[in-house]
């Protein structure tokens, strides 16, 4: 798919706004709010990014105006192993672009968490790597979003995809594990299977995807994301891939959007504790840092509403367990959900899904379109979901609009070939 110039209304990096400080406290720690910590934090240790990528929700780019200083993210390691975290990812932006980033890196490490790194692997250079490898990074994934031409547009830097690989050789060549990570949109969902074999015999240890979510950049150009009647051709596309995977020992990863209950569900998820898609664990078992010390939950969900305090107002356990923003799926039952979620077979289980995914298409959690199991119920009846973008994002940094879902009747001429795409597992549904 040719996706075209990029739009030039907004600037490509905006500056970002400053951290939510003196936000309120909600009141005291409950026995929920205590039983829940967070083992798995994402932390962007700075917005600064030398990429600019059509699909990045965060409109990454600019350092933040008030990052963290080095002794306050120092200290913010102390106080996240404190409250039980037992791994960190590092992420941008660009986490290599932040001068200490190995510093920060090394004090994980010390206070005994595990800690990896997302990149895009641009300047991801030999004597990074090997930086890397000294401070204890214990594996880095690699972004690839498909073959040369279409990642290089997407990434918005021609030469993007051949740093990529060569951050991979390099990160070999020091001894840090590799994996890699995938975002699904309109443009490269055809790519997907060849983009997983490329990368597989790169000598990758696991393979991460999602679905491009329509927040920041992403929102501005919504011909690059995925209709949700297609989750009907890409969850069994997934499907060939994670027997490819499995019988080339690759770990396959599906994000938490990448859902749900459908045919192949055991398939997709079997290695979890439940066998399937677990509801949105953002403030139960997940923490998102924002490079200011805004802190989130989980690190997609948007900034104006999920930031529940600032680490430089108050501790970071006092913010995790008292701030109501980050209390919202401890505190959520089935009467939240709305839509087609509400009624769903599934609903106490999935909770609607991917809050992040879900809140910045309908404005709230608790109806995700995205579902691999609403698109099958729903062609069922000859009927299927698309998005129509109502109110463009701002161009703010984790940004979004405001869509509608339209429920319609399949077009005449494409159900049969729905249904057959749907029935076999194989095939697209344009022929």
């Amino acid at each position: 798919m040719d996706i075209g110039t990029r739009p030039r209304t907004l600037p490509i990096a905006p500056s970002a706004g400053p951290s939510r400080r003196h936000l309120p406290i909600a009141g005291p720690s409950r026995d929920v709010d205590r039983h829940y910590r967070p083992v798995y934090c994402v932390w962007e240790i700075t917005l600064q990014c030398d990429l600019s990528c059509r699909h990045c929700g965060s409109r990454a780019g600019r350092a933040r105006p008030d990052e963290l200083t080095t002794a306050q993210a120092l200290d913010l390691v102390e106080q996240m192993a404190d409250l039980g975290v037992l791994e960190v990812t590092v992420i941008g932006g660009e986490a290599y672009l932040r001068d200490d980033w190995t510093q920060i890196v090394a004090a994980i490490r010390r206070r005994g968490m595990q800690c990896s790194m997302t990149t895009g692997g641009r300047a991801l250079t030999r004597e990074r790597a090997r930086q890397a490898k000294d401070a204890g990074l214990e594996s880095v994934s690699v972004s690839i979003d498909g073959l040369e031409a279409t990642h290089d547009a997407l990434r918005g830097v021609k030469g993007s995809f051949t740093a990529a690989m060569n951050a991979i050789e390099h990160l070999h060549e020091v001894g840090i594990p590799v994996s890699s990570n995938c975002q699904i949109g309109r443009a490269n969902f055809r790519e997907i299977e060849r983009v997983f074999s490329l990368v597989a015999g790169s000598g990758i240890r696991a393979w991460q995807v999602q679905l491009t979510v329509a927040m920041g950049r992403a929102a501005d150009e919504p011909h690059l994301l995925l209709e949700p009647f297609q989750m009907i051709e890409v969850m069994p596309m997934l499907a060939r891939i994670a027997r490819q995977a499995k019988e080339l020992d690759v770990v396959f990863w599906p994000a938490a959007n990448i859902g749900y209950f459908g045919p192949d569900e055991a398939l997709l998820r079997g290695g979890l504790p439940r066998g399937s898609h677990t509801s949105c664990g953002a403030g139960r078992s997940v923490l998102g840092i924002e490079a200011n010390g805004d802190i989130k939950g989980c690190p997609s969900l948007p900034t104006s509403d999920y930031v529940g305090g600032n680490v430089r107002d108050a501790s970071l356990q006092t913010i995790w367990e008292q701030s109501t923003p980050l209390r919202f799926t401890r505190d959520r039952t089935k009467d939240d959900l709305s839509g087609f979620c509400r009624d769903c077979y599934y609903a106490e289980g999935c909770m609607g899904g991917c809050s992040w995914t879900t809140h910045v298409v309908m404005g709230k959690p608790g109806n995700n379109p995205f579902c691999h199991h609403r698109a099958l119920e729903l062609l069922q009846q000859g009927k299927r979901e698309r998005l129509v973008r109502d109110v463009a994002p701002m161009g703010a940094p984790f940004d979004f609009g405001a869509f509608t879902v339209v429920c319609e009747d399949w077009p005449q001429n494409e159900l049969d070939r729905a249904r057959e795409v749907a029935k076999t597992g194989e095939g697209w549904l344009e022929p």
